[in-house]
Parts: structure tokens; C-alpha cells; sequence
């Protein structure tokens, strides 16, 4: 099983509790962490990569804490989880290194896994910060018809 890492799960959580508040000022780490259901010390340790990516600002201060760099359109998935895990490699063959591969040249993996990877890739690069926003807003107006028998 290919699983992204808590780092990645948790750097789009963030960032996506970053995009509900976008426009409405910082927005503390202590309350991401807790709508988010994030650790504060794990959390502060994203916020550096996220910051030093251009995703992120930082403010100080008692009204101090985090905002997006940008609106929630122009930040994409791939945004978040490159600055926090780096380039995805779902198989050492499909990373762009694998010409150092031994069976390179009577092994069907490369072919299968990089065109894998690039749709992989290609999703997270076109799955903006506002567009998880309409499809949870979606997702929940769906279920709020089904409880009142709509």
C-alpha cells in the first residue's frame, strides 16, 4: 500500500484551515491544531518547510499566526505536499534518478509506475486549495439534504 505521509496529510489539513480563513487575517497555530485535530508541535514543525516554500506567511505577535501567501485558487495540493515530503517517487524506478536502474531495459515497471506517478502528479497540481473547498461544501450540503429527506 503507497500512503502519503503524515507530514503530507497534515501539511494539506493545515493549509486547507488556512483557506476557509483566507482573507480574515492570521489564524494561530493553536487553532488549526485544534480544528484540525493536529498536534501544535507537529504543526509548528510544517510551518517552517510551508513558509520557506512561499505557502505560507508568518506574523508575530499576540494576534500573531499564519495566512496563505496567495488565495486558495493559486495554491495547489502538490504546493503543500512537495514543500513538506518533496518530489513523490511512488517506486525508485519511477523517479526521474532511474536510469541507474539495472533491469531498465527488460522491465516493464518504468513504464507502468512514472505514467502512474505522472497522473498522480498532474492531480495534485490541478487540485487547488479552493477547489477542496467547493467540494466539501458540496459534500456537505449532499448530506444535509439526505438528513432532511431531500
Amino acid at each position: 500500500m503507497i500512503k502519503v505521509s503524515s507530514k503530507g496529510r497534515y501539511g494539506v489539513k493545515a493549509v486547507y484551515e488556512l483557506a476557509l480563513h483566507y482573507g480574515q487575517g492570521p489564524v494561530a497555530v493553536s487553532w488549526i491544531a485544534k480544528s484540525q485535530n493536529i498536534s501544535e508541535q507537529y504543526l509548528e514543525q510544517l510551518m517552517g518547510p510551508l513558509k520557506r516554500a512561499g505557502v505560507v506567511l508568518g506574523m508575530r505577535g499576540a494576534q500573531g499566526g499564519y495566512t496563505l501567501s496567495k488565495p486558495p485558487s493559486e495554491i495547489s495540493v502538490s504546493d503543500v505536499v512537495d514543500a513538506v515530503e518533496g518530489p513523490i517517487s511512488l517506486t525508485d524506478c519511477s523517479s526521474e534518478d532511474a536510469q541507474g536502474c539495472p533491469d531498465m531495459d527488460h522491465c516493464v515497471g518504468p513504464d507502468v509506475w512514472s505514467r502512474v506517478q505522472e497522473a498522480l502528479v498532474e492531480t495534485m497540481a490541478s487540485m487547488s486549495f479552493q477547489d477542496l473547498i467547493e467540494l466539501q461544501r458540496d459534500h456537505f450540503k449532499r448530506n444535509i439534504a439526505t438528513l432532511l429527506g431531500g
